[in-house]
């Protein structure tokens, strides 16, 4: 009789691989801040207007100073490749609901999501070992890819979420209604602050006004941390998957 059994090298269940995900560049952000304020407060809230600030920007937190930068590299590198396996996941996940009307613009759709989401992550990437003293023009340009990238994202994803759940008269679970409202709140809110930061940034610009910056960099790191949490909603949509490495072995016994 041949039986077959799975080896199973490693896993993780989502949830926790959510938390890690999340939370280094959590940490990463948070360190940043605090050490730059602590210890670089001077040079980290310099700018050419020359007006007191008390706040770095994200830019000069995460890439000016050491270990700032190290901490900041570090973190994302760690947390970047499990976030290309999500993005897998969630096109597999959208393509679970059976859509019969318009099915090819919604499978269309989901893919653009994956795209969307790797194309974000890896923009942080770049951005994140490049920085602005390095080559201005290449990590302002990778800046702007990973701000609209990540709206859109966030946008179309509140979008599929909600057709593919109410397909074909599908009522959503509460588990799924709570994730749906979290998405929705966490993309209005981003984009809030982030119109906002946009505002303060050419303010600051245009008038040198004392105290426009920090306003500028609390808003930078409501972002951050917005974006953050909206990727941290997977942990509501896998709550029940884990992540196995493993492969078929094969035993061969022979029946009495």
């Amino acid at each position: 009789m041949d039986m077959t059994y799975q080896n199973v090298i490693f896993r993780l269940h989502f949830s926790a691989l959510s938390k890690i995900v999340a939370g280094l560049p959590f940490f990463a952000t948070l360190f940043c801040v605090i050490w730059s304020v602590l210890f670089n407060f001077k040079e980290s809230t310099a700018t050419h207007c020359r007006v007191p600030n008390y706040l770095p920007s994200i830019s000069a937190a995460i890439g000016g100073y050491v270990p700032q930068r190290n901490v900041w590299r570090i973190c994302i590198a760690l947390h970047a490749f499990p976030r290309f396996l999500i993005a897998c996941a969630y096109f597999h996940y959208h393509m679970q609901f059976l859509v019969e009307k318009w099915k090819r613009c919604y499978t269309i759709l989901a893919g653009l999501c994956t795209l969307l989401h790797v194309v974000e992550n890896f923009a942080l990437v770049v951005l994140t070992y490049i920085s602005s003293l390095e080559n201005r023009e290449v990590h302002e340009d990778m800046f702007v890819l990973f701000m609209v990238t990540s709206e859109v994202y966030m946008l179309l994803t509140c979008f599929v979420y909600r057709w593919g759940h109410s397909s074909n008269g599908r009522v959503m679970t509460q588990r799924e209604t709570k994730s749906y409202h979290y998405k929705i709140i966490l993309f209005l809110f981003n984009i809030s602050v982030f119109m906002l930061a946009v505002y303060m940034y050419f303010r600051h610009n245009w008038y040198c006004e004392r105290g426009v910056y920090t306003w500028f960099a609390a808003c930078e790191y409501l972002v951050v941390c917005s974006n953050i949490a909206f990727h941290y909603t997977a942990k509501v949509d896998f709550h029940d998957q884990v992540l196995t490495l493993g492969g078929e072995s094969h035993r061969t016994s022979k029946a009495a």
